[in-house]
């Protein structure tokens, strides 16, 4: 069938008539035809040019140059559909706030509904144009004076665009969701057209800058909302004149092959979806239909397993992906299938793999490593073409194979019928995203109509909406916006809890898999106002979204996810330098900062770097957690505090030896398994580790050399000048030792307000903390130790703590580093 054919065809099917021309039309102009008139090569238009489907132009130069008139015209018609969808946009955010007044425009469901995927498709054509532009741009050295033809210096091979229209293709589905929300929406205008007349207003004369002199272009809300639906079905022609002009022998012909092949299995899905749709009727008048799909691995069986799941209404279907050969169709196979009536999930993480899965990821990791550094010194220039695309294919597969054995999320899924099955993920957003979908079905307690399999299996071609494994090396596009480097990612706060809880935040990055892309705070204590001050660090490769969810702990329950939300990552807005941001994750509101330090990335590390904390300098241990009080020390106080200001003796009856030495192993090699070890341990064996730690210290927190001076200062009969000098003292010393001293001043001081219950004093603290610390310098001990003996020594330490903890306006602490930025603190809504 005729490719234009197929889209009239695909316009009838979802009841849309192929030219619209309503009364309120006839005055606007035909954006497409205006791009005709001035492009004749234009591949957006029904008549462009027919180039013969085998290239038999004279040679490949006279080829490369029509190709580069059609990808301009492609550029320009990108750029009007842009202004399109702003135009479309741009009341959104004001009708969003109308909903919360008394007397709204629209409702927040009916906001929801007219703008449904129009964020998400505008965004994917911004990144689709912007890639697109800035490739012709490089492609040319200099513009064109005004009746000139510019000159052009290329030899065609160098301008590579296939993975850009294959990214483009790949993110399709989100028409999907457009299409199938299309009747709803223009219902909904129409309804609101009539009966509002402030909608009346604003629907009937939105208006739109086009072309190059900014013409502006009045149009109707529904013409407008139409436009998304008009332009997905010209993808196939426009994908088929490039590729009509594209030499075989060039690196983007096969992309462009594979990005057509989608995308007429995407305009074809959709004809099938809307007729397998009116197929099933379940309860309630409810029809099966595809909710979502995507690929995941499966331990069903006991090994893993890439398979293709499809939540339909009433169903789980998990399927084999058979990719198809050249000049054939994908195939899917039947796995299994769940009833989601009655099914119950569970999710788990598995945070220590053993030592051969780390070795056999490592080996994985290696080798995709050689092979990207190889894709980009071939990168350049069209020598090398065949080098690089077997490259890109090891990679593929190499990927692949980390995307199957690197998982550490489970999701386990228990029928009523005694049937279970297990997927495993590696993102736990991921993760979130399909028990959300689920259970909102399940919530629903939909019957299940018995499935046709054979015939559900072979329409899984027809109704994905997701047609590859998630492979970045399929879908990078080389940009200069992405991260290549150190992302830092600084976790402070969180607000807005409905009742107290111990959560902690999961951080994660897209790209390249080199290394570890996701990371954990450690849990906060039950708090309706959690905070962490911990920094989490990535090697980026390629990347280009942050997702952030925040969980609360359970013990011997589910970890529940409170929120969650993604970030672009921008090089243009992040750079050495914090940047502080509220990011919204539903009801929960939680504060980090950001920096990034670009660099080339070393070769994966066989082993996680190891960061001791125990018997290792103050400053050492604040450097590398970008803090300037230990969490060790901060955990363990927290913890005395939330449960131990009752117990007889806290801090002088001593705890288990062993469950002291064991939580110090774990606090020397995991932060997050320490602190939930902490959580369950005895009380005295938390006050236990924090009195060893600041025991072990290589150096005492007020340095061995201030000690002289702090024994002059005691000898000050005046208190108010003795504690000039005191602080003098302190105030000299360095700033991680002086915090952390002024946080354990602050924290045995509320031990000690409760000394009626706790038979606690000040005096009883400063006797077991001051050795700690406060020491004499090692190198005098021998010159001193004539005039001053060991129990004249321990009584200046008590003294000196015991006088720091009497003074009742003790500076505050500061727990961690300032991040200082550039501007003021920056919210993002999500």
């Amino acid at each position: 069938m005729d490719v234009y054919q197929e889209a009239v065809g695909y316009l009838t099917s979802q009841h849309v008539p192929a030219v619209v021309q309503t009364e309120t039309e006839v005055m606007e102009e035909d954006v497409f035809q205006e791009e005709a008139d001035s492009c004749p090569l234009s591949p957006l238009h029904p008549q462009s040019v027919d180039f013969p489907d085998t290239p038999t132009l004279s040679s490949p130069e006279e080829m490369l140059e029509r190709r580069l008139m059609v990808l301009k015209c492609i550029v320009e018609s990108e750029e009007v559909y842009l202004r399109e969808l702003e135009a479309l946009l741009m009341p959104m955010k004001a009708l969003r706030a109308s909903a919360g007044t008394s007397k709204p425009v629209l409702s927040s469901q009916q906001v929801q509904t007219v703008f449904y995927q129009v964020p998400e498709i505008s965004d994917m054509h911004q990144s689709f144009f912007s890639g697109l532009k800035e490739r012709l741009s490089a492609h040319c050295r200099s513009e064109p004076g005004p009746g000139e033809d510019g000159q052009m210096s290329y030899t065609g091979f160098e301008l590579l665009v296939g993975d850009l229209f294959l990214k483009m293709v790949n993110q399709l589905g989100l028409y999907g969701g457009f299409i199938g929300n299309y009747e709803e929406a223009v219902q909904v205008v129409r309804k609101c057209t009539q009966s509002d007349p402030r909608f009346r207003t604003l629907a009937q004369s939105m208006m739109s800058n086009i072309g190059s002199d900014k013409t502006r272009t009045k149009y109707t809300f529904e013409a407008l909302l139409y436009k998304p639906l008009d332009r997905v079905t010209k993808t196939t022609l426009v994908l088929l004149d490039l590729l009509k002009t594209t030499p075989e022998t060039h690196q983007d012909f096969a992309l462009l092959q594979e990005a057509l092949r989608l995308s007429r299995s995407f305009l074809s899905g959709v004809n099938e979806s809307s007729q397998s749709k009116r197929g099933v009727t379940l309860s309630h008048g409810m029809r099966r239909k595809l909710m979502r799909d995507g690929f995941v691995v499966d331990a069903s069986e006991g090994e893993r397993h890439m398979r293709h799941l499809f939540l339909y209404t009433d169903l789980l279907l998990c399927t084999r992906f058979k990719h198809a050969t050249r000049g054939k169709q994908d195939q899917y196979r039947f796995g299994w299938f769940l009833p989601l009536a009655g099914l119950k999930l569970r999710w788990v993480a598995d945070q220590h793999r053993p030592p051969d899965a780390q070795l056999r990821l490592h080996t994985i990791r290696t080798k995709m490593h050689l092979l990207r550094q190889q894709l980009r010194k071939h990168a350049q220039g069209s020598k090398g073409l065949a080098f690089a695309a077997r490259s890109r294919k090891k990679l593929e597969q190499v990927e692949l194979m980390l995307l199957t054995h690197s998982p550490a999320y489970t999701l386990e899924l228990h029928s009523p019928s005694g049937r279970s099955h297990t997927l495993l993920l590696s993102s736990l957003y991921e993760l979130e995203e399909w028990r959300q979908a689920i259970h909102k079905l399940t919530a629903d307690n939909i019957e299940t109509v018995p499935p046709d399999l054979l015939t559900l299996t072979s329409a899984c071609v027809k109704l994905r909406m997701t047609q590859q494994p998630p492979l970045h090396s399929t879908n990078a596009v080389e940009d200069e916006m992405c991260l290549c480097g150190t992302l830092s990612v600084a976790v402070h706060s969180a607000c807005g809890l409905q009742q107290p809880a111990s959560v902690y935040v999961c951080v994660e990055v897209d790209g390249y898999e080199f290394c570890d892309k996701q990371a954990t705070t450690h849990s906060s204590i039950h708090s309706l106002n959690p905070h962490w001050d911990q920094e989490l660090q990535f090697q980026v490769d390629a990347a280009q979204e942050l997702r952030l969810l925040c969980v609360s702990q359970a013990d011997g329950k589910n970890d529940t996810v409170l929120g969650k939300t993604s970030v672009k990552l921008e090089s243009k807005t992040l750079n050495e330098r914090w940047r502080r941001q509220t990011l919204h994750l539903g009801q929960v509101d939680v504060t980090v900062s950001l920096k990034f330090s670009p660099h080339p990335l070393e070769p994966p590390s066989a082993t996680a770097p190891l960061h001791p904390v125990f018997c290792v300098p103050i400053e050492i241990v604040t450097q590398q957690e970008g803090v300037m009080v230990p969490h060790v020390v901060r955990c363990c106080a927290e913890e005395v505090e939330r449960r131990g200001l009752a117990e007889v003796g806290i801090y002088r009856i001593s705890g288990s030896s062993s469950d002291i030495n064991t939580l110090k192993s774990v606090f020397n090699s995991n932060l997050r398994d320490a602190v939930t070890r902490l959580r369950r341990a005895d009380v005295n064996v938390v006050s236990g580790v924090l009195k060893l730690y600041i025991r072990e210290l290589p150096e005492p927190l007020i340095p061995a050399d201030k000690f002289q001076s702090l024994a002059r200062s005691l000898e000050i009969q005046d208190v108010d000048s003795r504690l000039v000098s005191l602080f003098s003292v302190l105030h000299s010393c360095p700033a991680p030792n002086r915090n952390t001293f002024l946080f354990v001043l602050h924290h045995l001081q509320r031990v000690s307000e409760r000394q009626d219950t706790n038979k606690m004093t000040l005096m009883n603290l400063a006797t077991i903390f001051g050795p700690s610390l406060l020491r004499l310098p090692v190198a005098e001990l021998g010159h001193i130790g004539s005039s001053m003996d060991i129990s004249v020594e321990v009584v200046l330490q008590v003294q000196v703590v015991f006088c720091y903890l009497q003074c009742n306006n003790l500076p505050e602490a500061q727990t961690s580093l300032p991040h200082d930025t550039d501007s003021e603190d920056e919210t993002t809504h999500m």
